[in-house]
């Protein structure tokens, strides 16, 4: 299994990002920058990142601010323009790298769970920086949205200038992200795993949702969808029915009827990890 070292990258703030890469032995055949999920971080998904890596992709996961292996401002975002520029800025600087290596090799954006959304509003609004984007299980839509008292409650707490106080993510029990025992006992027992976010991540959250639903006419590339079949996190038929509506035509679909959320903790995850290499291929032939 091919090994990833840490790096960090510096975004424009002066924030320090710890980002885990995959460099394959031979010139790369694809660049792909992931963005993880709201709990999670980059360490949780080196099996698929070392497989794609053994496929001929770099493959770029960066930690979230305040998330994995990021300790300062823990579970904090100052605002959503604030995500979607640290994502804008790896990007810039992957091309920048896709330039000097191996200049005619695509750039594929790779969103999981909550980081879909994320890399959704990001496709639509720098179209220009990827030439593909992978949704794998997508917090497009979720089970778990806000309702009309959360709002009002998030509402009232922006007045008073609570931006940091701490709001526990509802998603406490492992078993949503893996019907896999030994998998639940890691998620349980992972100490860089996020367990609570500030008001202000969560009105970025907002923001972002809002985005998100505006995206699909302004994703015109080559994209790829991955739902697990018995996912309790994300509402599958409505993100079905936003990824039909992209601009884009060239749109593979994969559904694993059997799978819980976490696709990387599941046991037949080669399979899956196979059709998105095959996706990968694919694109780069025709870029």
């Amino acid at each position: 299994m091919s090994e990833s070292t840490i790096e960090q990258i510096v975004t424009s703030d002066g924030y320090r990002h710890h980002v885990r890469r995959w460099v394959p032995d031979e010139r790369p055949k694809g660049f792909v920058l992931c963005l993880h999920g709201i709990q999670s971080h980059s360490g949780w998904y080196g099996y698929s990142s070392g497989k794609l890596c053994e496929a001929g992709y770099e493959v770029i996961f960066i930690d979230r601010r305040g998330s994995g292996l990021n300790q300062p401002e823990r579970g904090h975002a100052r605002h959503h323009d604030r995500l979607i520029n640290d994502v804008v800025q790896a990007l810039e600087d992957l091309r920048i790298r896709r330039n000097e290596i191996a200049p005619t090799v695509p750039v594929t954006l790779l969103g999981l769970s909550w980081g879909g959304k994320l890399a959704s509003v990001v496709a639509a609004r720098r179209q220009e920086l990827i030439d593909g984007l992978a949704l794998l299980y997508p917090g497009i839509r979720s089970r778990f949205e806000a309702s009309i008292l959360d709002n009002v409650k998030l509402s009232l707490a922006r007045e008073a200038e609570l931006f940091e106080k701490l709001i526990p993510i509802p998603l406490d029990d492992p078993g949503l992200f893996t019907g896999q025992s030994e998998s639940q006992t890691f998620i349980r027992n992972d100490n860089l795993s996020l367990r609570n976010v500030t008001v202000s991540f969560l009105l970025a959250n907002r923001e972002l949702d809002k985005l998100t639903q505006e995206a699909p006419p302004e994703i015109r590339c080559p994209s790829i969808l991955m739902l697990a079949g018995k996912d309790q996190i994300i509402d599958n038929p409505a993100t079905r029915q936003w990824y039909g509506s992209l601009a884009s035509q060239e749109r593979a679909f994969f559904e694993y009827t059997d799978a819980c959320h976490t696709l990387e903790f599941e046991p037949d995850r080669d399979q899956w990890i196979g059709d998105l290499t095959g996706w990968l291929n694919d694109l780069t032939l025709t870029t």
